[in-house]
């Protein structure tokens, strides 16, 4: 599929079209969200663009695990729904010496574990051979890991007695596309034993038994309760159906840093924050020293999930990195069970308030200049040592906004 991109009007034509017939106002943003080429709570892609839709949030962005190949779908969708895309992507990186000092970085359990997107990539999506090697690495150990944790359940289901198996051929094509992922396991056992066996306390007992004597604490109706459950007591650490993950599996931070840049895109940081008890990572904690941590990694992007969040932290925390000119744009993840809405709320569904919806909306104007100046041949956000043009960030907010208003009209 040919870049939109290069399509569109050039720059001066763009800017004066908004003069003309766009205002400068910010609009709704999802920057971040999962599809079921990885694993997500839609159940297609266009569920996002409907739901969109009727919230009014008019920029979506794609961020699946390890894959950008719900690229095309996503761009016939938003060329269908006049919604504009970002074309991000999501991995899970290692930084050793955070692992060796016990640090937990936003993974709360897994010290050392690191998070870490790519916005605004190119598409159609290339990478170099070292980097395309790279990235089937990850993916390959990835769904090698997945394979082997359906082979352990399958032995465990079999010693049960429970007359449930599975293959990871036959669950990929049910479920999933080319990446399968931890969490299409539980959903798969979920389902197959809510199909097998009939009435609640059946199904519960067959769960009790698979849970080792340990009854659901979930409702059998709350659907991504139970899944949660599943992974809590069979896929994860001390679990029956646990794999750990090979070292082959993940790159380094810098490796996955540079992948994002051969691949046209914006290496951006996805922050924790709070959890519900008001607990930070020790990463996160002190925002003066996270600041100095990524610029280091010459790091000037920043994603929240504010829906994790609650509102009064969310706002301080994103004030003191917007006005250090870091580009932010905040997400859903839609990357459970739970179908939530479209429309970025936080903890508690309290609304962003304007500046914070303004701040997110400047986000995506800048990777939105930067996916456009991408495709027509042109430096983009980041200068030739990959450093943010964060000194020019009211430039591209202006380009930004043109481009997508006109996307949209």
């Amino acid at each position: 599929m040919q870049n939109i991109f290069t399509l569109l009007p050039n720059e001066s034509e763009l800017i004066k079209w908004a003069s003309e017939n766009a205002d400068t106002n910010p609009i709704l943003v999802n920057g971040h969200f999962h599809t079921p080429f990885s694993f997500s709570a839609f159940t297609e892609i266009e569920q996002a663009f409907t739901m969109a839709q009727d919230e009014g949030v008019q920029v979506l962005g794609i961020n699946d695990f390890y894959t950008t190949d719900g690229y095309e779908e996503f761009t016939g969708l938003a060329r269908k729904y006049k919604i504009f895309p970002l074309y991000n992507i999501e991995f899970m990186a290692l930084q050793k010496d955070e692992q060796a000092n016990n640090i937990r970085v936003n993974d709360p359990n897994n010290p050392g574990r690191t998070y870490f997107s790519g916005k605004g990539l190119s598409f159609p999506f290339k990478l170099n051979e070292k980097y395309q090697a790279l990235l089937e690495q990850v993916q390959e150990e990835s769904n090698i890991q997945t394979a082997e944790m359906i082979d352990k359940l399958n032995a465990l289901l079999s010693e049960l007695e429970i007359g449930i198996q599975f293959t990871a051929e036959d669950m990929k094509a049910r479920y999933a596309r080319n990446m399968l992922r931890e969490r299409h396991i539980a959903k798969a056992l979920r389902e197959a034993v809510h199909e097998k066996f009939d009435g609640d306390e059946n199904r519960k007992s067959v769960l009790t038994k698979i849970f080792s004597g340990k009854e659901p604490k979930s409702n059998l109706d709350d659907f991504a309760g139970l899944e949660n459950e599943i992974r809590g007591n069979l896929l994860k650490a001390g679990g029956k159906a646990f794999v750990p993950e090979n070292d082959r599996a993940f790159l380094s931070l810098e490796e996955v840093r540079d992948l994002i840049i051969n691949g046209g895109g914006i290496p951006c940081y996805p922050v924790l924050l709070d959890n519900p008890k008001g607990e930070f990572t020790d990463y996160e904690g002190d925002s003066e020293a996270l600041f100095a941590k990524l610029q280091a990694k010459n790091i000037s992007s920043l994603e929240l999930i504010p829906g994790r969040n609650k509102f009064s932290i969310l706002k301080d925390f994103v004030n003191f990195f917007y006005n250090k000119g870091f580009v932010i744009t905040f997400g859903t993840e839609h990357n459970t069970p739970a179908l939530e809405p479209v429309k970025v709320s936080c903890s508690g569904g309290v609304d962003l308030d304007e500046e914070l919806v303004e701040i997110g909306y400047e986000g995506a104007c800048i990777i939105a200049a930067h996916q456009y100046l991408i495709a027509k041949g042109k430096p983009g956000y980041l200068d030739e040592n990959g450093k943010a043009k964060t000194e020019q960030n009211a430039e591209f907010v202006v380009l930004g906004n043109a481009i997508i208003k006109y996307f949209n009209s």
